[in-house]
């Protein structure tokens, strides 16, 4: 196996459990005999030794600032039951937590979480009898059918297993093979037949056009405040997708609901859900538009809600971002905060890892002193249970989220 070499004193990240090698701790890489390239693949596993020889971890060579995610710490080689036993650890905490088996309103949730899960660079979400895969990196691209067969053989109601990575390795790797289709067909029904239940409430998974996996598995546990909030409120979801904090306002007993996406498709598929789950609804609209456009509009007419929710994408997909983004955040909490009418709440979030809690609160807070409205903070919200945070990776932590009461 190639080995890499730290420069001295780079190896108490590692010894800490941090599972990433960046490029400038590398001293140097001794290739394995049977290289015919100056460097190593990206996507092979690699052993990493300190400067004096001991031996730190095994993980995937990668080309950029990450140069090795780490898979095992304190090992040369992977064991033969590796993935095995990361899917099976992971599937464990998932049933301590209450969201498989014994749950019969719920049968969606996140099985492996990245680093989370001691599985950096994989994501996989699970709806009912499927599971889509994503990969991060080369190398969990290169072990993609040894992910799904451990999959299928340790999460019993699972049958089906889908590969979506096509928007989510690193641009311009050099992957071989194909980065979507099915690695375990198992009988399950295509995208367009699909459902899967979220505390009761049934949605259409789009594994295949739709954005991550198909659907927002993070936002779980803040859309069920969402419909504790609810009851007799106007309420506006923007950047809506398929209708999450949609469903469960209208289950809250919302007066009315206004879902507004760009997406043309994501506003189909709100109208779909909505239709299965409130056949007989005349509370709600759903209203493809751009969200600062749409805003300012209602704004000029005078339209104002009691609860509005504000999910955008990431605006900073890396620290170069970052300055944008919290212009960004500013700008449409402030035209929210505008909207809201006294005594009214704002969900507002943030799942852009670059943008730490600190610096989205300030970009909240700066939104509010501009329109001159009084703001409470009545929750801060985060990642569910089944999206857990590594104590040693603290960058795990992404989706910031605050409910602010609105004078």
């Amino acid at each position: 196996m190639t080995t890499v070499y730290l420069k001295s004193h780079k190896e108490e990240s590692l010894k800490r459990f941090h599972p990433w090698v960046f490029s400038g701790a590398i001293a140097r890489v001794v290739l394995d005999a049977s290289h015919k390239a100056s460097a190593p693949e990206e996507g092979e596993l690699v052993c990493v030794r300190s400067s004096a020889g001991e031996v730190l971890g095994v993980g995937h060579w990668q080309v950029g600032s990450i140069a090795v995610r780490i898979l095992a710490f304190g090992v040369e080689h992977l064991p033969d039951d590796f993935w095995n036993e990361r899917i099976r650890a992971a599937y464990r905490m998932r049933e301590a937590l209450g969201l498989v088996r014994c749950n019969k309103d719920n049968d969606t949730y996140r099985l492996v979480h990245g680093e989370g899960d001691w599985l950096p660079g994989l994501i996989v979400d699970v709806y009912a009898d499927m599971a889509v895969v994503q990969a991060h990196s080369v190398g969990m691209h290169v072990c993609r059918r040894a992910v799904a067969k451990a999959i299928v053989e340790e999460v019993p109601q699972v049958k089906g297993v889908y590969y979506k990575s096509d928007d989510t390795l690193p641009f311009k790797a050099p992957v071989e093979g194909e980065k979507t289709g099915w690695l375990r067909s198992g009988g399950v029904p295509n995208s367009d037949e699909f459902w899967s239940l979220e505390n009761g409430l049934s949605f259409r998974i789009d594994w295949l056009r739709g954005q991550k996996t198909g659907f927002f598995i993070d936002q779980r546990e803040n859309r069920a405040l969402v419909e504790r909030y609810a009851n007799g409120k106007e309420v506006l979801n923007m950047f809506c997708y398929t209708g999450g904090f949609s469903l469960y306002a209208l289950r809250g007993g919302a007066k009315s609901v206004d879902s507004v996406d760009v997406s043309q498709k994501a506003i189909d598929l709100v109208n779909v859900n909505v239709a299965r789950n409130f056949p007989d609804a005349t509370n709600h609209t759903a209203v493809t538009a751009d969200a600062f456009d749409y805003l300012s509009a209602q704004r000029a007419k005078g339209t104002t809600y009691d609860l509005i929710i504000l999910d955008p994408p990431a605006f900073a997909k890396h620290r170069d971002a970052v300055r944008n983004a919290l212009r960004g955040y500013q700008r449409i909490n402030a035209k929210a905060i505008e909207m809201i009418r006294p005594g009214g709440i704002l969900f507002t979030f943030s799942c852009s890892q670059a943008v730490d809690k600190e610096a989205f609160r300030l970009a909240v807070f700066s939104a509010a002193a501009q329109v001159g409205r009084k703001v409470r903070i009545l929750h801060q919200l985060h990642q569910p249970q089944d999206h857990p945070i590594n104590i040693y990776h603290p960058e795990g932590e992404y989706l910031k989220g605050l409910v602010l009461y609105v004078e």
